[in-house]
């Protein structure tokens, strides 16, 4: 934990953002050099214009390949795009734009100016999956998009991602397609006839699309904003300084809300946010040290909220409880929307990460719910939510989404927003906080003690970590309980890419981590803090075993 975790950053701190801006076009990528091509990770490409690993070269390269992407695909339709409040997001955004309509796609941006220009994650799942409802697989007009940002990353950095009709994040065959395509114009050189200023008349003008209208008048389909209404709560929500920061104000416009929009606005070096944990600037929900900005007003309000910068990322703050660890309070909202949706399918299941908290398992158990336990990335929970499979899917890193109250989707990628309302929900139909309800189920299911470590992993270590099987496994016990599973693919199939050992108290899992030399090893006791302790220890002993 760096010294100044949860203290306001000093000027050093803060990002150049006019040569960070000159850098996005003044640097030029090699390709040759790994750190410099382009990669899509679980969230997309991301880098920073000051290291050459987001540039103009980049996001030209990789807006010609999802053109050609689409074309390969059939999909002629519209392509919605939209930005977050990062520095390089929106030259980015006007890079994409400039390549996407010379290639001659029929471009969506969004039609909002000044703080009503910034568009959320779920906002263009959300559109994408309105223009799609009711239309073939093989539909020649469906919609994707594009989503410029980094998410919670640091001010300096920017990213992009694709989500394909689904709406949701794309698959490792769309991406990596596109990555090797991108990377083959980076080598080229043919990226800068593209990124090159167009003549005024391009083939296709962009259109412009209201993302925060339909957004917002949508949301009653998803959320109880009359019980918000009329239980006169008063809740806070801080965007954080991201894209949600209009949005705020429209929900308590549109609804009547007594709802108090927090911060000052937006901010591209985000000086107004308290240190991470590390001493470095993020938009963060679920940290602790970031959340600090908002602490102050924990007892003014019933239930203050806050949104990474493209709001898809949630964090809750209860009067009693202070906030929440994201674990907790997807519990709490599985077992709220299990209860007060009975519109939902009874066959459909609820969807969660492997590293997520088995507090989870026990609820959708006692809700006789089938429970999709899946790889870690959102991507994974997209199948289920678009064809009413699984009515929620959450990961431990606070992002999560889930259905309309018909059971029908309302965005396929992560939600802050929504999550964020349904704290208010949960409160005004219950008269409990959200971390009241989470105290109810420790009562009855037991209080999980939950962590992640990490450990050194060499390079060698981590590939053969990755590709274990469960045979590779012959330990009977786990921190002195008898192991009942052992498990190196998720219950949908998927690989999870390292190792998940249970037993009736206890779990961990392994993982290597991609950016680093170390594996990060999750553990949850429901024996208490100590004896997960011994799980961890125990853990580790058994991977290095494994892997000798």
């Amino acid at each position: 934990m760096d010294v100044r975790a949860g203290l306001l950053p000093r000027p050093e701190d803060l990002v150049d953002v006019d040569a960070l801006v000159r850098a996005y076009s003044e640097v030029v990528p090699d390709p040759e050099v790994p750190a410099q091509r382009v990669v899509f990770g679980t969230s997309g490409h991301r880098g920073s214009a000051l290291t050459g690993s987001f540039n103009e070269a980049h996001i030209a390269a990789i807006a010609a390949a999802v053109a050609e992407y689409r074309e390969s695909q059939g999909i002629r339709g519209p392509l919605f795009i939209g930005a977050d409040t990062h520095a390089l997001s929106a030259p980015a955004e006007h890079t994409a734009v400039s390549v996407l309509t010379t290639l001659g796609v029929h471009v969506l941006t969004n039609a909002g100016q000044g703080d009503e220009a910034y568009v959320p994650t779920p906002a263009l799942s959300h559109a994408i999956l309105t223009h799609n409802r009711g239309r073939a697989a093989d539909d020649p007009d469906r919609a994707d998009g594009i989503i410029v940002t980094p998410s919670h990353n640091p001010p300096g950095d920017g990213g992009i991602k694709y989500n394909p009709p689904h709406g949701g994040p794309a698959d490792t065959d769309a991406t990596g397609w596109i990555a090797q395509r991108a990377n083959a114009l980076l080598e080229s050189g043919e990226w800068w006839a593209l990124a090159a200023p167009q003549p005024p008349s391009a083939p296709v003008a962009p259109g412009a699309y209201d993302f925060l209208g339909a957004y917002v008048e949508g949301l009653a389909n998803a959320i109880d904003m009359k019980a918000i209404r009329e239980s006169g709560i008063r809740v806070a929500a801080h965007p954080l300084g991201g894209a949600s920061v209009a949005y705020w104000s429209a929900i308590r416009d549109r609804y009547e809300l007594d709802l108090t929009v927090l911060g000052a606005g937006v901010d591209p070096q985000f000086g107004f946010l308290h240190l991470d944990w590390d001493g470095k600037i993020r938009m963060d929900p679920s940290s602790a040290q970031v959340m600090s900005t908002v602490a102050p007003y924990r007892d003014e309000f019933a239930i203050v909220t806050g949104n990474d910068a493209d709001a898809d990322r949630h964090g809750i703050l209860t009067r009693d409880g202070g906030l929440m660890n994201p674990n907790h309070f997807l519990a709490v909202a599985i077992d709220y929307l299990l209860e007060h949706r009975p519109d939902w399918p009874a066959t459909a299941g609820v969807g969660k990460t492997l590293v997520s908290s088995a507090m989870i398992d026990r609820v959708v158990a006692a809700h006789g719910r089938r429970l999709d336990e899946v790889p870690v990335g959102f991507k994974w929970f997209v199948p289920g939510l678009s064809v009413g499979s699984v009515v929620f899917g959450g990961e431990e890193s606070a992002g999560a989404s889930f259905q309309r109250f018909d059971g029908t989707p309302w965005s396929t990628d992560k939600d802050g927003i929504l999550l964020c309302l349904l704290a208010a929900e949960i409160q005004a139909v219950t008269g409990q906080s959200p971390s009241e309800r989470y105290a109810q189920l420790v009562e009855r299911f037991g209080e999980p003690a939950y962590a992640r470590i990490d450990a050194p992993a060499t390079a060698e270590q981590k590939a053969r970590l990755s590709a274990l099987a469960a045979s590779d496994v012959t330990d009977a016990e786990l921190a002195g309980d008898p192991i009942t599973s052992i498990a190196t693919e998720a219950s949908n199939g998927a690989a999870i890419g390292g190792l998940k050992v249970s037993t009736e108290r206890a779990w961990f899992a392994a993982r290597p981590s991609g950016t680093e030399d170390v594996m990060k090893i999750y553990a949850e006791s429901f024996a208490g803090p100590n004896h997960l302790i011994e799980v961890q220890a125990a853990a580790q002993a058994l991977v290095a075993r494994v892997l000798s």
